[in-house]
This record gives structure tokens, C-alpha cells and sequence, in this order.
């Protein structure tokens, strides 16, 4: 492997332009080496307060700027991404953890790119829901207002465009609340995107919890995007209540997968993999607990080993690692808690187990623990990190209902030859979305959210769109009735 650690850095400039002071803000640490990124600034209330006054303001004008023109500015917006996508990566990969290459920094960065595009290509035209002859009447959306967007540290670049272009092409503004962990490169986004907005249309505040608490209760914010643990969500429901704050939650999950005994094990294993541990794991709709049926079992076991084994894991600049850190001590310390107690109740590790201390405080490999059942710790609680638990099953409808017995809904897969068979079960999976044969992709033009705990409201494509708009009902005479006199 070659470190590139010691390279010129080509995102100095932009974290120059949104880190505080030396000897101010709060200190950000890379989860690859433990050495201070940069110092993040710490926002109060009280400049949320001005964000979300400065949003009120500005909106008005931003929404009668038009569909048209608004699409334009999440043009150019993506196009100053592209401009700058290395510089944003290696600020990204160091802040977060997670490697350049892969499906990590230099892919999240594209899709930023890719889903303001999308978002600016996507028509919602005015339905008409009666024309009878006498009446006619059309449903029409508006801009909700002010949005308040709280992000999350695992995907923070990409999941804050996620709640930012569509909320901007429906003519609302946006105060962003990136997390704790991962202030920087958000700041740094945004001071991109902001190039082609009107000043006050898009703020970001990077602030404590009290921050966040206050942004899901202020009274000037029409509706709340919050992507995050379920805990979290509950509490933004409860502190929204004051306002009737409209929310779209995409909250934890505890996805499912399910190997029918006529799937291939050496064909879907590297699929398998990539759905569960596509960000080593943090990942809030990736495979996080695996059923595979007794004829194919130890086949599965082996061909997810073998594919596993050959995946580098190293520093987050380190052009071939494909696998990185934990981002934060807290997350580190639940894997390696629920790992241990894995073991401690039989569980049979087939690869990892162990932290990888070589590498690195936070680095924990790639763990397959087979031989676990409904009910182990690692089956039933989110890990969001790098250890897979297998499952064994012998008919499909035990599997269903494992599937199904937890009070989380957010992705689902079933894996098989049979493309019948897979729809069949599929459709009795309790998730948002069930992939078939594959696991966690997501499209900009494909709605995505999650059901039971893991949230409610969706985004991406036209349904997206609506979630951040007011639906309005515009009805009067039919046009062919003859007005009387």
C-alpha cells in the first residue's frame, strides 16, 4: 500500500475556509490516525437563531424565482462539485474515515453530483383530480418554508443532499445541523453550494445537541429532515409538537437478508458483501443480519469468507484501501461489545473477532459470526459497523417471520435463482424497500423510507419532492360551463 498521508493536501483551501481559528471551536479528529483534522467552529443557539431569521427572510424571493431557474442554480451547484470533488474527498475520507476509493469518498462526492441533477431533472406536475364538466380542480404543491436539515455522520456529504436539493427545488430555504463528528466537510459543502444561492436560502450551524433540539422545536421551521438513531427521532417528534412541524424520519435499522436454498453462494457472495459492509458497516440500510437455508449454509459461510479475506483495510488516503476505521469511539465500542458477547454465547467467528490495533485505534475487521440465533445481541441490536451475523434456517416461512419479528423496517433482500420465488417472499418482507439480490442501492428516482421504527416520510424522485411541499387544491368552474349571469 502506498500512504498518501504525506502528500500535498488539495483540500487545505477549503478547510481553511470553514475551520475556526487556531485555539478556537472544537477539535475533529481523523478516526484513520487520531491527528487533529482541523478546529470545527461551535455555533449557539443564538446564530441559529439568525440562520433560521435569515432563512425566514429569504425565502419568499427564492421561491418566486420558479421551478426553472431554481433547477438551474442545483446545476451549476453540481457542477462546482465536480469542480472540486478531490479536494472535497480527502477533506471527506479524513474527517470521516472512510477511503478514498471504493464505494466511499470519491463515490459520495459523485453522488452529490448526481442527485442535484437528478433532483433539478424532476418534473411534478399539477394533477387534476376532478374535471367533471361542471368543476375542475388541480392539486398543486407549494414551498413548505424554512427546512431544517439534521444530518448524520456516516454519509454526511451525501445525505445532506439528500434533504438540501430537493427542499431547494421546491423554493423552501434550509438551516443544516450537520453532526458532531463530522462538521467540516459539511461547512465546506455548503460554502460550495452557497456560491449560486441568494444569501440566507442555505445556512449550515454547527452546534451541540442544543442546537439540533432547538431547531426541531423553532417555531419559524415549517418542516424537519432528520436522518439518525430511532432515539433521536422519538425526541424529534416530541419537540416538533409545539410547531406541527411536518417531518420525513429516516431513522436505525436492523435490515435483513434471505438466501433461498436455490440461490448460487459463489455468485451472490461478493453482492452479499458490499450489502453489508459497503462503509464498513455504517450504513443505515445495509445487511445487518443474514439468513441463509441448511442446504446452502456452510457454502454461503465460506464463499462471504473468502470474498471478505481479500478486502484491504487501511488509512482513509491510502489509495488501495477499500475498507476504513470506525468514525467514532462510541461506535467502535458497540461492535466490539456485541462481537465479544457473540462469542461468549457460542458464536463461531469465521473471520476477525479481534480489533485491528495494527492499523489503528479505531479499525475493527471484517467480522462473519456464524452459528447465532434470534434473540444473540448481534442478531437483534443495530451494530452499524463491520460484523455480519449468519443465521441458519430450514424453511422459508421461519425465515419470514425473523425477518419480520423485529420493530424496525427500513431494507430488506432476498437472494435466489429464481426471480418468482424471490418476488413472492419479498413482498411479504415488512421494509420500505426489499432489494432482490442485491442490497442498500439506492437511485434518485427510487422513493426510499422506512416503515415501523425505522421511520416514516419519503424521499428521491417525485414522491421526494412532495415531502418537502405543501399540497394545495386549486378548484373553480369548469372551463366548457358557461358562467351564469
Amino acid at each position: 500500500m502506498t500512504d498518501t498521508t504525506t502528500a500535498p493536501a488539495a483540500h487545505e483551501e477549503l478547510l481553511a475556509r470553514v475551520a475556526a481559528p487556531q485555539g478556537q471551536g472544537r477539535e475533529i479528529r481523523e478516526p484513520a490516525t487520531g491527528a487533529v483534522l482541523g478546529h470545527a467552529p461551535v455555533h449557539t443557539v443564538e446564530d441559529l437563531e439568525a440562520a433560521v431569521a435569515a432563512a425566514r427572510a429569504a425565502q419568499p424571493g427564492w421561491a418566486a424565482r420558479g421551478h426553472e431557474e431554481r433547477s438551474q442554480a442545483l446545476l451549476r451547484m453540481a457542477d462546482r462539485i465536480d469542480a472540486l470533488a478531490e479536494p472535497l474527498a480527502q477533506l471527506l475520507a479524513r474527517e470521516q474515515g472512510k477511503p478514498l476509493n471504493g464505494p466511499n469518498a470519491r463515490f459520495e462526492i459523485g453522488a452529490c453530483s448526481s442527485w442535484l441533477r437528478a433532483t433539478a431533472g424532476t418534473v411534478l406536475e399539477p394533477q387534476v383530480v376532478v374535471d367533471d364538466g361542471t368543476t375542475r380542480a388541480e392539486l398543486v404543491y407549494r414551498p413548505v418554508g424554512v427546512v431544517g436539515a439534521i444530518g448524520p455522520w456516516n454519509w454526511p456529504l451525501m445525505i445532506s443532499i439528500w434533504q438540501i436539493a430537493p427542499s431547494l427545488r421546491m423554493g423552501n430555504s434550509v438551516v443544516v445541523k450537520p453532526s458532531e463528528f463530522t462538521p467540516l466537510s459539511v461547512l465546506a459543502l455548503v460554502s460550495i453550494l452557497n456560491e449560486e444561492l441568494p444569501e440566507g436560502v442555505l445556512t449550515a450551524v454547527s452546534g451541540e445537541r442544543e442546537v439540533g433540539a432547538r431547531l426541531s422545536s423553532h417555531p419559524d421551521v415549517d418542516k424537519v429532515m432528520f436522518t439518525g438513531s430511532t432515539a433521536t427521532g422519538r425526541k424529534i417528534i416530541e419537540s416538533s409538537a409545539g410547531n406541527l412541524a411536518r417531518l420525513t424520519l429516516e431513522l436505525g435499522g436492523n435490515d435483513a437478508g434471505i438466501v433461498l436454498p436455490d440461490a448460487d453462494p459463489e455468485a451472490i457472495a461478493e453482492g452479499l458483501f458490499w450489502g453489508a459492509f459497503i462503509n464498513t458497516g455504517q450504513t443505515c440500510a445495509a445487511l445487518k443480519r443474514l439468513y441463509v437455508h441448511d442446504s446452502l449454509y456452510d457454502r454461503v459461510v465460506d464463499a462471504l469468507a473468502e470474498v471478505s479475506r481479500k478486502m484491504p483495510m487501511g488509512p482513509s488516503l491510502d489509495e488501495a484501501s477499500v475498507l476504513g476505521p470506525l468514525q467514532n469511539k462510541q461506535q467502535f465500542d458497540i461492535v466490539a461489545r456485541l462481537v465479544e458477547d457473540a462469542k461468549q454465547r457460542g458464536g463461531r467467528v469465521v473471520t476477525g473477532g479481534e480489533p485491528a490495533t495494527e492499523l489503528g485505534e479505531l479499525f475493527f475487521p471484517i467480522t462473519l459470526v456464524a452459528d447465532l440465533h434470534d434473540g444473540d445481541p448481534l442478531v437483534d441490536e443495530e451494530q452499524f459497523g463491520p460484523a455480519l451475523p449468519i443465521i441458519r434456517y430450514s424453511d422459508v416461512e421461519e425465515a419470514i417471520a425473523s425477518a419480520n419479528r423485529l420493530d424496525v423496517g427500513l431494507g430488506g433482500s432476498v437472494w435466489s435463482s429464481d426471480p418468482a420465488a424471490a418476488r413472492a417472499v419479498a413482498e411479504r418482507i415488512q421494509a420500505g424497500t426489499v432489494w432482490i439480490n442485491s442490497h442498500g442501492s439506492v437511485h434518485p428516482m427510487m422513493p426510499f423510507g422506512g416503515v415501523k421504527s425505522s421511520g416514516y416520510g419519503l424521499e428521491f424522485g417525485v414522491e421526494g419532492l412532495k415531502a418537502v411541499a405543501v399540497p394545495q387544491v386549486i378548484s373553480g368552474a369548469s372551463p366548457t360551463v358557461a358562467p351564469t349571469a
